[in-house]
């Protein structure tokens, strides 16, 4: 486990698998002697969080208990936007070349290496949104929350549901797949040593893209749950709203509002819904309201995640992607 009185470059080089970490801080190399404390003040770091990131990857295990009490929030959004640039602009571009061009020297006619290519843009494009999605809603949701004003958006309890479920769909099990489809179905030719370094890197992509959203499980969503009782705490001392007392518990649906949530989060349109429970369209769009009104969540993404959480539907049952 580093501290603030190691120095940089003894980290730089004693752990290699950091490295990638290292510059999504912002850190350049020719560190000279400088200890980690110093290098963060130069580069405007923050020494706790920098450490904190460090030292999970390294060892996620023993240091995962309440790592986002030392944290600086700010500084962790701004590195997380980096690593987002990093996989989308450096490493999954890099990892698609080395697959194109191992497949260029294949000399089979098969159109397996075309299909493990295509698979592979799909598996990235998946990525791309789930943080597209990160970069343009969560952070500025958490960011909103520092200044005090936070944004009407979904909670993060909500974030970190549809969080789990890319990182199960998406990003944990697509990459396996792909690592399989290569080394069990790939047309046998001779020695394709690009392949095999493709491969490699398909291997590491996996670790540090699993690393990644382990720090937004395990650091990034504590922090901000942590934040939001504060400011909701804040928000109930200040005058003109102390007689509002503790938050309500949101009410609870009745059998045919939930009826009415399962066919919309299974993509139904109102008068769709109306046809198949047998009501009017002017009776769905009332229990819709009142969904809204009791749950606090008007998003259709939100409503699924609430739906799935409370076991009204089943995942593998909905007829639309979350």
């Amino acid at each position: 486990m580093y501290s603030s009185k190691d120095k940089m470059s003894t980290l730089i080089a004693r752990e290699h698998q950091a490295i990638h970490i290292i510059g999504r801080f912002g850190v350049p190399l020719g560190v000279g002697e400088k200890t980690i404390e110093e290098v963060c003040r130069e580069q405007h770091i923050h020494t706790e969080t920098f450490l904190t990131i460090i030292n999970y990857k390294l060892d996620n295990e023993a240091h995962r208990r309440d790592l986002y009490e030392s944290i600086d929030l700010r500084t962790l959004i701004t590195y997380l936007r980096n690593a987002h640039s990093y996989f989308f602009e450096f490493s999954l571009p890099m990892l698609r070349q080395k697959l194109i061009e191992s497949i260029n020297l294949s000399t089979t006619n098969s159109q397996i290496p075309i299909l493990i290519i295509r698979f592979f843009d799909e598996y990235a494009e998946n990525i791309n949104i789930h943080m597209q999605h990160e970069n343009e809603q969560l952070f500025p949701y958490v960011e909103s929350l520092l200044d005090g004003t936070p944004l009407e958006t979904l909670s993060t309890e909500e974030f970190q549901h549809q969080h789990r479920f890319v990182d199960d769909q998406h990003i944990a099990s697509k990459l396996t797949e792909l690592k399989s489809l290569i080394i069990k179905y790939y047309p046998q030719t001779e020695q394709n040593y690009l392949l095999g370094y493709a491969l490699n890197d398909i291997f590491q992509t996996e670790e540090d893209l699993a690393t990644h959203c382990a720090i937004e499980e395990d650091i990034l969503f504590p922090a901000v749950r942590q934040l939001e009782k504060s400011v909701r705490a804040a928000h109930r001392t200040r005058p003109g709203n102390a007689d509002e007392g503790p938050e309500k518990e949101s009410e609870s649906l009745s059998e045919r509002e939930q009826d009415v949530l399962k066919q919309v989060v299974n993509g139904l349109s109102n008068k769709e819904i109306a046809d198949v429970l047998c009501i009017s369209t002017h009776t769905v769009i009332s229990h819709r309201k009142n969904i809204a009104r009791k749950l606090g969540i008007h998003s259709t993404a939100g409503l699924t995640i609430y739906a799935i959480v409370n076991n009204l539907v089943n995942i593998n049952d909905l007829k639309t992607n979350v």
